[in-house]
């Protein structure tokens, strides 16, 4: 799907994206049933650190943890496997996405800090298998519109002339689209950590980022009618989602001036001071607040009928994973140990067989309605595990 051409600039573009419209109609239920739903945070971010690691563009990122989601909502995995999966899914994204010299090669996966700190080891062979596996689970279509496919070609006209910055005709239109797009990738980022926003179709997600950077660097109108007519969603649908991408973003200010009170308590003897916030992040920490309490009946009312948990986590905006790619949680390197059956000193291979096996250990009160491409998962109401060889 990797084009040569930016597509949303082009005479195609609104053809473009009607057939993702369709397509986004079409995607698979998430159903959010994984017993290592846990974990996903964890994994999503090695998803995003090895795609930044090799410059993969944000549509292989985006695609890797959506193919992630699908796949562990409907197979109980074991850790040592959801790397194993983690990485093929980023594979087959990249190369649905990429050219192919930008594809990873193996011995660049196995060289990474994640892999060789759990002393994890992978193969070609475990590689094919779990490949293919995950291409007859999704029937070999891997394409699925995600947020990310949507928001170059909204962006394309996020920003006008007309625009007004605090009632005042802006400066420099450049230079605007330019924080533009930073923040939309932001909020395009936050929404790639929590699983929540897989409850919108991507489209929406792709709207609510340009919407919520259009209320973080004060424009007006906040949604003006030409982004209504091009997204066809208007602002009372959008608000939920607004919601949530603006108090993630709420919450980031606040650990980042948590995280620099704490540096400058640190640095208190030394002879510099800190320097004070710019007028910018100044106007961006008070901005945040003052938006939620001025639109708070609006969004307590979206909030009470939608019946959804706002966001507490996401990434700063020059963030950083929140697990970094050496470290590994407690919890997953006992798991990992656990499972290695003694093998302290040698790496562990992991060999992932096409076979797959009900899940006798975890199993849920509703039965599993089959919805899309996923007709061969489902086993008697319950999920499918996937067995190591050797693994009790």
């Amino acid at each position: 799907m990797e084009l040569e051409a930016q597509w949303w600039t082009g005479q195609l573009a609104a053809d473009i994206h009607q057939a993702l419209r369709y397509k986004e109609l079409k995607l698979p239920s998430y159903k959010g049933q994984s017993p290592q739903l846990h974990l996903r945070r964890y994994f999503a971010d090695l998803i995003a650190i090895v795609s930044n690691r090799f410059r993969l563009c944000p549509a292989a990122r985006h695609l890797a943890v959506y193919l992630l989601d699908l796949f562990m909502d409907r197979y109980d995995i074991s850790v040592q496997q959801l790397h194993v999966v983690a990485l093929s899914c980023l594979l087959l994204a990249s190369k649905f996405e990429e050219k192919e010299d930008s594809v990873p090669k193996l011995e660049q996966l196995n060289s990474l800090g994640c892999m060789t700190n759990m002393n994890l080891v992978l193969t070609k062979q475990n590689l094919l298998h779990m490949e293919l596996l995950l291409l007859e689970t999704f029937q070999w279509n891997l394409c699925l519109p995600t947020a990310a496919h949507f928001i170059d070609y909204y962006l394309s006209i996020a920003v006008h002339e007309t625009d007004l910055h605090d009632g005042w005709p802006m400066v420099c239109l450049e230079k605007t689209k330019l924080y533009m797009a930073k923040y939309a990738d932001y909020f395009l980022e936050v929404s790639l950590q929590d699983h929540a926003f897989l409850n919108y179709a991507p489209s929406l997600v792709a709207t609510a980022c340009v919407a919520s950077s259009r209320i973080i660097l004060r424009l007006s109108p906040t949604w003006p009618t030409r982004l209504h007519h091009l997204t066809a969603y208007s602002w009372d649908f959008l608000v939920p989602c607004i919601e949530r991408l603006l108090i993630a973003h709420d919450n980031d200010v606040k650990e980042a001036n948590k995280q620099k009170g704490q540096h400058a308590q640190s640095a208190q003897h030394t002879v510099f001071q800190s320097p004070a916030p710019t007028p910018q992040q100044a106007s961006v920490q008070q901005h945040i607040p003052q938006y939620l309490q001025a639109h708070q009946p609006s969004l307590q009312y979206h909030h009470q009928t939608s019946q959804q948990q706002n966001c507490q986590q996401i990434l700063s905006a020059n963030h950083t994973t929140s697990y970094p790619l050496q470290t590994c949680p407690a919890a997953l390197q006992s798991s990992v140990q656990a499972r290695g059956h003694g093998q302290t000193g040698a790496a562990v291979s992991l060999a992932v067989p096409l076979e797959v096996k009900p899940c006798v250990s975890v199993s849920y009160n509703r039965s599993y309605q089959e919805r899309g491409p996923y007709h061969n998962v489902q086993n008697g109401g319950r999920m499918a595990v996937l067995f190591l060889p050797g693994a009790e």
